[in-house]
């Protein structure tokens, strides 16, 4: 991931969580408080994107703006976790299975966010959702898709992370590369901790294998050639895919 310089000419986050907090509660009505809070930050997000576009037309690099769109993105997702489990639904002191770590998957997880790309998320559990984590993550998503933000989400716990990444190969391709953005770090350690162990230690080779033949068959179903007609710049032959 390529180093992000002058952060907070993107977006100010520590600023933006004052002002957040200060319209919250100056509005005890929850939909008040909601209210001014997306405004707060679709505000800061607008800006945040279009100093990304200045500095891309002045000369910033490809990698250095999926970047900075990533860093935008990680302080957004953080600022709404906070106001969602700090003013929304909050909770003194949580049970082990009440607690949630928020995690990038995919592209999102290696650091590399093209502008307007999905927000791919892991909603990350101990054990199976409560009524209480069920919440906190659904008024997250809400406030995401409120936002404009394309958002692909998943909620499992630690074992069906395992289990699932043993049995898909594309869930195992994300996991790969997750990346804790905010929540419960220990749940999130423990969960790296046992992917190595279980499902990426001794599959190696298998795993090389294995998608290399996923390879092929995307460029077959894609005309397997660099030189079609209408060519998928994703998906394609020597596409972003392959990159």
């Amino acid at each position: 991931m390529a180093a992000v310089h002058k952060k907070r000419t993107i977006i100010d986050a520590p600023a933006l969580a004052r002002r957040i907090n200060k319209a919250a509660a100056a509005d005890l009505a929850p939909e008040k408080a909601r209210a001014k809070m997306l405004g707060l930050v679709k505000t800061a997000l607008q800006r945040a994107r279009k100093e990304v576009r200045r500095r891309f037309y002045v000369g910033a690099t490809g990698s250095e703006v999926v970047a900075a769109n990533c860093h935008l993105m990680d302080q957004l997702v953080r600022l709404i976790h906070d106001f969602t489990t700090k003013r929304v639904y909050p909770l003194a002191n949580p049970t082990t299975g009440e607690r949630v770590a928020v995690t990038a998957v995919g592209g999102y997880g290696r650091g590399e966010l093209a502008p307007y790309s999905d927000i791919d998320l892991l909603f990350l559990l101990p054990y199976k959702k409560t009524p209480h984590n069920e919440q906190v993550i659904e008024y997250m998503l809400y406030l995401l898709w409120d936002l404009g933000l394309k958002v692909g989400h998943a909620t499992r716990s630690v074992n069906e992370c395992l289990r699932l990444a043993k049995a898909d190969m594309t869930i195992r391709t994300a996991l790969l590369e997750a990346r804790h953005i905010c929540g419960d770090k220990e749940i999130f350690t423990t969960f790296r901790r046992r992917f190595a162990k279980a499902v990426v230690a001794g599959t190696e080779t298998e795993f090389v294998e294995e998608k290399l033949a996923e390879r092929d068959a995307r460029h077959q179903r894609m005309g397997d050639s660099r030189y079609v007609l209408e060519p998928n710049i994703k998906e394609g032959k020597g596409g972003l895919r392959d990159l």
